[in-house]
């Protein structure tokens, strides 16, 4: 007997490795799975310039970050929040924050599937040009936008993830697609899986979108390090009742010493905690 709808992962075209560069950029789900990566030690960018809900704003994202020619990655993670983006009268342009600047100045636009494929389109051959070989995952928010009401937030949702499907059978090989979304919406249908707003996802459910991730994307070098690192991250992390105890001193050098062991055997550990 089955209690759950499991979602199908297809198998990605690819698996990203230890310490590898990411550029995140999209929602604040997007800012919420880049950490975890952080964490892990992965050299990951998150929202270099803030949060961005559409398509065009990704692509805004996109275009400042590889002015900067020092900028790099393998692998881009697009998290799509919206279709709906704000125009500035005066100028015309779509504004990637308002800056709680009067709603008159602004007119709400809806971009059509082939306008956020347009966009989306864009910030991947800027992104490839500077990045040989590069790999772009895609995901669908699972938060809903109430202000558009639930109907209006299903319309809104529906376009991103028809422009993702169009984008991925266009660019196969470059553009995978993380059924985020799905899992939320079909594996995790409670709403103990829910911040208090019933809106958001709660940490749990975050945790384990991460982990479906992780167990279909890592490869096993990046999961092995994962597992090595764990205990010393876990260490590193603990907060004692006594800090100026001999106890807590001699915890922390036997962990600074196993993280100390671990970069020698993982060059391109940064330990920045040890600093």
């Amino acid at each position: 007997m089955l209690f759950q709808t499991s979602v199908d992962i297809p198998h990605p075209s690819f698996s990203i490795q230890p310490f590898e560069r990411m550029l995140f950029v999209g929602s604040c789900f997007a800012d919420r799975i880049g950490k975890f990566f952080q964490q892990e030690k992965f050299l990951a960018t998150v929202n270099p310039y803030g949060v961005m809900y559409n398509p065009a704003s990704i692509c805004h994202t996109v275009e400042r970050w590889v002015a900067d020619e020092t900028n790099t990655c393998k692998v881009a993670f697009f998290t799509l929040g919206t279709n709906h983006v704000y125009v500035l009268k005066a100028t015309g342009e779509v504004v990637d924050n308002c800056q709680k600047r009067p709603q008159r100045l602004f007119d709400e636009h809806l971009l059509s599937i082939d306008q956020c494929v347009d966009e989306l389109r864009r910030a991947i051959l800027l992104l490839a040009d500077r990045c040989p070989g590069l790999k772009v995952v895609i995901t669908v928010s699972p938060i809903r936008y109430a202000k558009y009401g639930f109907h209006g937030s299903a319309l809104s949702k529906a376009v991103l993830l028809l422009a993702a499907d169009k984008l991925q059978h266009e660019l196969p090989g470059v553009v995978d697609y993380f059924p985020a979304y799905e899992i939320v919406n079909d594996e995790l249908r409670d709403y103990r899986f829910y911040q208090p707003d019933m809106l958001h996802p709660s940490d749990q459910a975050v945790e384990y979108i991460w982990q479906r991730f992780a167990e279909n994307y890592l490869s096993a070098g990046a999961k092995q390090f994962i597992e090595e690192w764990r205990p010393i991250r876990e260490a590193l992390g603990h907060r004692p009742f006594n800090p100026d105890s001999d106890a807590y001193r001699a915890f922390l050098e036997s962990t600074r010493q196993k993280a100390l062991a671990l970069q020698q055997k993982y060059p391109l550990l940064r330990l920045d905690e040890l600093e």
